[in-house]
C-alpha cells in the first residue's frame, strides 16, 4: 500500500478520537454548566437574604479576577446571569438532564429571549435534539417557531398517526425560506432552484435527520414518466419523505398527484426494511379549514404546510400567543 494511501481501517482510529473529543467537551460542558447553576444559587441565596447587593458582587468579580488570573467568564455582569440562570432552573434534576447538553452561549439566549417556561423547555429540547449553532438557535426565535408550533399545529392525515406515530413531532405547519429572498411572484422553478442552491440552509429549517436524495426523481409507472419536486429520506422515521412544491394557495386536487407519487415510491422504490413514504405538500398559503377536510378522507400519509418568504411578526404572534393562554388557561397563569 502507498505511504499516499490512507490504510482503510484508519477511520476507525479517526472515528475513536472524534468520539473521545466529544465526550471530553460535553464532559467539561456539564462541569462548568454546574458550576456556574452552584454559583447562582450562592448568590441568589446572598441576595435574597439581603446580605449582598450589587456592590458586593462587584467585589467578588474583582477578587475572582485577582486570585484566579486568566480565568474567563465571571465578570459581574456575568455573575449576576448565574443567579438569574439559578432562579430560572431551581431543581438540579434539569440542570443534569436537559441544561447541560448546551454550551452556556445557547443556554442564555434562551435565558434571556425566552417570555415564559413553557418557551424555555421548547427551545431547550429543540437545540438539543437539532443541534443548532447559536447563530440558528436565534434564526429560531426570530423565526417565532414556539409560537407558531403553539398556535398553528401540524396538519396530518389520520394515517400519518398510524404509520408515523413520532411525525408530529417533526414536520412544521409552516417552513421559514426567507434567506431564498423570492420575490413576491415567483414560480415552482424558482422555489426549487432556490431550495437546491440553499439546500444546506433548507435543511436546516426542515431538521436534523432529514437527508437529500434528489430532486425531479424520477418515477416511471406504466409507460409514462413523472418528476416528483424533491426527495428526502428521514433517518428517525425511516421512511423516505415526498415533497411537492406549490406557489398557490393550497386546493384539495393537490392531494391526489402527492397520493400518487407516494404510491409510486412504495411499490418500487422503498426498500423492505424501510417505512411507507411520507408526503409533505409545501404551499403558498392555505386554508386550515379545508386542510382539515382534505385530509380527513385521505388513505395516505400526507402533510400539508406553507412556506413562508419573509420573518412573521413575532410581536403580534406573541400577542396571540398571550390570548391562546388566556383563553385555555386564565388570566393568571397566562401571565
Amino acid at each position: 500500500m502507498s505511504a499516499l494511501t490512507p490504510n482503510p481501517d484508519f477511520a476507525e482510529i479517526t472515528r475513536l478520537i472524534d468520539s473521545a473529543r466529544q465526550r471530553a467537551y460535553q464532559a467539561v460542558n456539564t462541569t462548568l454548566i454546574e458550576l456556574y447553576w452552584q454559583v447562582g444559587a450562592y448568590l441568589s441565596g446572598k441576595i435574597a437574604a439581603a446580605e449582598w447587593g450589587e456592590g458586593v458582587v462587584e467585589q467578588l468579580a474583582q477578587h475572582i479576577a485577582t486570585t484566579q488570573p486568566g480565568l474567563k467568564g465571571f465578570t459581574r455582569r456575568n455573575l449576576f446571569r448565574m443567579r438569574q440562570f439559578y432562579e430560572a432552573y431551581r431543581e438540579p434534576e434539569l440542570v443534569t438532564a436537559l441544561l447541560t447538553l448546551l454550551p452556556w452561549t445557547h443556554n442564555l439566549i434562551i435565558l434571556s429571549r425566552s417570555k415564559r417556561p413553557e418557551e424555555r423547555e421548547f427551545y431547550l429540547k429543540m437545540a438539543a435534539r437539532e443541534k443548532w449553532s447559536s447563530r440558528e438557535l436565534e434564526r429560531q426565535y426570530d423565526t417565532a417557531l414556539f409560537e407558531r408550533s403553539v398556535l398553528t399545529p401540524t396538519k396530518v392525515s389520520a394515517l400519518v398517526t398510524q404509520t408515523h406515530p413520532g411525525a408530529l413531532g417533526i414536520f412544521k405547519d409552516s417552513y421559514l425560506v426567507e434567506f431564498l429572498d423570492l420575490p413576491a411572484a415567483h414560480l415552482e422553478s424558482d422555489l426549487q432552484h432556490g431550495l437546491l442552491a440553499q439546500l444546506k440552509q433548507f435543511l436546516l429549517e426542515l431538521g436534523r435527520d432529514f437527508c437529500f436524495i434528489g430532486s425531479e426523481y424520477p418515477l416511471q409507472v406504466g409507460k409514462q414518466d413523472f418528476a416528483l419536486d424533491l426527495l428526502f429520506f428521514h433517518r428517525g422515521l425511516n421512511s423516505l419523505v415526498a415533497i411537492q412544491l406549490k406557489t398557490t394557495r393550497f386546493s384539495p386536487e393537490h392531494l391526489g398527484q402527492l397520493n400518487f407519487y407516494l404510491e409510486a415510491l412504495d411499490r418500487d422504490h422503498k426498500k423492505p426494511h424501510e417505512n411507507p413514504a411520507i408526503g409533505l405538500l409545501l404551499c403558498a398559503s392555505k386554508d386550515d379549514e379545508v386542510v382539515e377536510y382534505a385530509l380527513s378522507r385521505s388513505l395516505s400519509p400526507a402533510l400539508v404546510a406553507q412556506y413562508q418568504t419573509q420573518l412573521p411578526d413575532k410581536k403580534l404572534l406573541q400577542a396571540k400567543l398571550h390570548e391562546f393562554y388566556v383563553a385555555n388557561m386564565g388570566e393568571g397563569e397566562a401571565e
